[in-house]
Formats: structure tokens, sequence, C-alpha cells
């Protein structure tokens, strides 16, 4: 079973930028699509970016769009997003899944996930 820790979050100023880390243990991680997700307090958990295992198919939120990019080093079995000009409303826990197939939008399409990481974005 892959095991998944996120790290890299922290507190920002509006327009700062972070590195966000998704490594796995206990399995593979170059065999999955890997997506991003984040909630906000109150809201429901939201698609922020996704990359197929080979790297060759990415998706971007409208919000991410521009901003963050995704990508991933299968040599050390992590997946990154790397997020600029930032927000307040970015504010939110960060969490990544693994699925097989292509990366999907959608929660539920997820088998395993992070525990999350808090990404605060000051005003």
């Amino acid at each position: 079973q892959v095991q998944l820790v996120e790290s890299g979050g922290g507190l920002v100023q509006a327009g700062g930028s972070l590195r966000l880390s998704c490594a796995a243990s206990g399995g593979i991680l170059s065999v999955y699509a890997v997506g991003w997700f984040r909630q906000a307090p109150g809201k429901e958990r939201e698609f922020v970016a996704g990359i197929s295992w080979g790297g060759v198919t990415i998706y971007y939120s409208d919000s991410a769009q521009g901003r963050f990019t995704i990508s991933r080093d299968n040599a050390k079995n992590t997946v990154y997003l790397q997020m600029r000009s930032l927000k307040p409303e970015d504010t939110a826990v960060y969490y990544c899944a693994t699925r097989s197939g292509n990366p999907e939008a959608v929660v539920a399409a997820y088998d395993y996930w992070g525990q999350g990481t808090q990404v605060t974005v000051s005003s």
C-alpha cells in the first residue's frame, strides 16, 4: 500500500511562492497518476493539478493554471507542486493522492491520500 507524505507548506505573503512535495513510501509512485487537491475551511476538497505516471498528461484547475506547476521525479518517488503568485484564496490544506490510469479532477477517483500540508497566504 502506498503511503503519501506531503511537505513544504507554510505561511507566505501574497505574491510569494511555495513548493510542495509529495513523497511516497511502501510503493512505487511512478506507476500512478498523482493529483493535488486542496480544502479550505468550510469548503469541499477541490482539484488543483494532476499528472500522469510518465508526466505526459497534466491538468490544472482554472485557478491554478498559469501560477502552479506540477512535476514529478520518479527516481525520487516524489511529485511536486510549485506555486507562484500566491493569493489569500489559495489558503487551504493541500493533499496529494494517487490513482491508476490518467489523472482525474474528481476526489472519488483517487485511492490513496496523504495527511495534507497547510498553506496559509497572508494579505
